[in-house]
């Protein structure tokens, strides 16, 4: 029963900054609301069972990803959101629409799975230091090498569109 507590409490967390990531209009609010999402999410593998995915969630994600935003978002110098004028239509649609869709989500997992298990916390025995590293290297290595080069060219990008800012 406690997990289930726990579970509640820490993805609404999740759910509440992940919308706050969102309304933001400061890039370094947006990106400190995402480290809460990451931490809250590290608490949710915790009550899972995957400890080590936990620590790796905080450590690579919430920690080292997130200085890597926050200097990226400091080179470009990046200001405040202006705020234009809302649609009246996305308002009076929005709303209805995405209920609509998490509906339509929804029955199309129960009607695509109707047998699956439930989750039972603490139950998941994988997620070692031994597992993670070797599916990382054998048979995800080439999507793990081709993001970590994106992620060079996207750094390199901000630099260059900072440097043209400044001359």
């Amino acid at each position: 029963m406690m997990d289930l507590l726990f579970f509640a409490i820490f993805a609404t967390v999740a759910v509440l900054c992940a919308i706050n990531v969102v309304l933001q209009k400061h890039p370094i609010s947006s990106a400190l609301s995402l480290v809460g999402v990451m931490a809250s999410l590290a608490v949710l593998y915790l009550l899972l069972g995957g400890e080590f995915i936990a620590m790796a969630q905080i450590i690579v994600y919430a920690g080292a990803v997130m200085v890597l935003f926050i200097f990226v978002i400091m080179l470009l110098n990046a200001g405040i959101e202006v705020r234009r004028g809302r649609s009246w239509m996305a308002t009076i649609f929005g709303v209805p629409a995405l209920l609509g869709l998490l509906g339509v989500l929804g029955y199309l997992l129960v009607r695509w799975f109707p047998d699956a298990p439930a989750i039972k916390f603490g139950d998941f025995t994988g997620g070692t230091a031994k597992e993670v590293g070797y599916a990382l290297f054998t048979t995800y290595l080439l999507p793990f090498e081709v993001t970590s080069v994106l992620i060079l060219i996207a750094i390199l990008g901000a630099v260059v569109l900072a440097r043209k800012e400044l001359d």
